[in-house]
């Protein structure tokens, strides 16, 4: 990715790029030092320096032929003028110069050592038993070392990062991973700088608010934008990354230091966030904003159905994240895109579920009961072990045409799912009652998904008018929250605490319900051939 250089604010000083290095991360002189087998010593100049390269030169001036970051071995051979040299290295950008004694120089001259201290520059006393090629093959040793180090690093933080996208709230989980990988705050901001997700400790406000404004820079939709930038304000390190998908999304990131692999690791993240950020391309999105404007402007969910990829069947789910947190937008979409739709629905307020609506699969398949999910009797598809469950939903062809198939809707980590029948687009306001009350039932029984099917068996042989009039008859003294109820502690097979759970309500209240309903009913409710009509009856509503 790009590097752009930010003014800072703070000190009032441009920062300037650093001379490019080679592949391997920079070595502390420290590590150098302790290299006893050596026998260097540091004489002069600062304790601290990154060494980048390693080089011989018995040159007066040898400025011409330094990158920057070296250490410089040279045993004075042409020493002259120990300040203008000290300077002309200083000014190349070296890191440090190791002086051998013997045989041109007995001791390590006195001026050379003035000059150090005075430019800045730190000097390493080599002694005579030790070749430079040593000291070159100690340094290539030491940064091959820390390579290896660096690789294995990245390595776990791309593990942990990969398995934080596969959880069922991947954006704030990748967030926090990669704060907890490079020990700072990790942001995803919006191109008005609006926070969407955050991880990591919070920088103090002035910092904070050069983050934002880096992030402004990468994340402006226009040709020319830089795709990261980094800037340091006092001591933190600020950096921010575009993300792709065109959505004007940005990774900011604030350090209190930046280590060899860092870019790397954040790099990783900015793939795996620009891919759970982007819009899901399932369904094409001008084929959605067309079915948006036609709906508003009067047409009927049949005439609009096709402009969203199929004009049917289609499977309601509600979904609910199982540890009970709340879903955003952002979460929500990763849930709609393993399920392979961008229709969800995120933004019907604080508690409520999670709507997806599921159209066919691109391959014939079958609903079918899986391990971990619930079937409740008679109404839900159920298989026996090693068998399939046949599908009462499956479309029929007719002369001519090639039936279309369900998509199956399967568990998904971390999320608790009620799904409807595969329905023709006519009938999706009853779908969703459907969907919802089969959420409310996986819920009581802690199943990751329970899946409503439509009536079959002997209750199909009844005529659907007939069984219709026969249920309105039934049930009409019940108003609809009894019902409901009823309904719900049928399908749990008379559970009261299942019940309260999936309706949300105390098990005494549960208690009062049922009783008000065999009251109503005139009959009694422990009776299994009772059970059995009224839950046939419920089944028709």
């Amino acid at each position: 990715m790009d590097e752009l250089s930010m003014p800072n604010s703070s000190a009032g000083t441009t920062q300037t790029t650093p001379p490019a290095g080679p592949p391997t991360p920079p070595i502390p002189l420290a590590e150098l030092l302790a290299r006893e087998e050596l026998g260097l010593r540091r004489i002069a100049g600062p304790a601290d320096a990154d060494l980048l390269w390693v080089h011989t030169s018995e040159m007066a001036d040898p400025y011409p032929y330094l990158l920057g970051g070296e250490l410089l071995l040279s045993a004075g051979v042409l020493l002259t003028d120990p300040d203008h040299y000290v300077g002309r290295l200083v000014e190349a950008g070296a890191a440090a110069l190791g002086f051998g004694v013997r045989p041109v120089h007995e001791t390590v001259p006195a001026a050379l050592i003035e000059a150090c201290d005075r430019h800045g520059l730190p000097l390493l006393e080599v002694p005579p038993e030790t070749p430079f090629t040593t000291i070159a093959r100690a340094v290539w040793r030491l940064m091959a070392e820390a390579r290896h180090r660096e690789l294995r690093r990245v390595t776990r933080a791309q593990q942990a990062l990969a398995t934080a996208a596969a959880r069922p709230d991947p954006v704030p989980a990748v967030l926090h991973q990669l704060a907890t990988q490079l020990g700072g705050r990790a942001v995803l901001l919006t191109a008005r700088g609006q926070e969407v997700h955050a991880a990591g400790r919070r920088p103090d406000p002035e910092a904070a608010g050069a983050l934002t404004r880096l992030a402004r820079v990468v994340a402006r939709e226009r040709p020319g934008s830089p795709s990261s930038a980094t800037d340091t304000h006092g001591g933190t390190h600020l950096s921010a990354y575009a993300l792709g998908g065109g959505e004007g999304l940005a990774l900011a990131l604030a350090t209190r230091q930046r280590e060899s692999g860092d870019h790397t690791v954040a790099g990783i993240a900015v793939v795996l966030l620009s891919l759970l950020a982007a819009p899901h391309q399932g369904a094409d999105a001008a084929g959605r904003s067309a079915a948006l404007v036609r709906m508003l402007l009067g047409a009927s969910p049949a005439e609009v159905a096709p402009l969203l990829g199929s004009s049917g069947p289609w499977t309601v789910i509600h979904a609910r994240r199982t540890d009970g947190a709340p879903a955003d937008a952002l979460t929500a979409g990763a849930l709609g895109a393993s399920l392979g739709t961008a229709l969800v629905d995120a933004e019907r307020g604080a508690g409520e579920a999670v709507r997806v609506l599921l159209g066919p699969g691109p391959e014939p398949d079958r609903i079918a009961a899986r391990p971990g999910e619930t079937t409740a009797q008679p109404a839900r598809t159920t298989a026996q072990p090693g068998e399939t469950a046949p599908d009462p939903a499956r479309t029929t062809a007719q002369p001519g045409e090639t039936a279309t198939e369900p998509a199956r809707p399967t568990p998904r980590p971390g999320w608790t799912l009620g799904a409807s029948a595969p329905t023709p687009v006519t009938a999706l306001a009853a779908a969703d009652a459907v969907a919802a009350r089969a959420l409310a039932h996986a819920r009581a029984t802690r199943a990751p998904l329970t899946v409503d099917t439509p009536t079959g068996g002997l209750a199909a042989l009844v005529p659907p008018e007939q069984a219709a009039a026969h249920a309105r008859a039934l049930l009409s003294p019940l108003t609809a929250p009894l019902a409901d109820t009823l309904r719900s502690w049928l399908s749990l097979h008379g559970s009261w605490d299942r019940t309260a759970v999936a309706l949300g309500v105390h098990r005494n209240t549960v208690r009062q319900r049922i009783g008000r309903c065999g009251e109503l009913l005139g009959t009694d409710l422990d009776d299994m051939n009772v059970r059995a009509e009224l839950w046939f009856a419920l089944r028709q509503t």
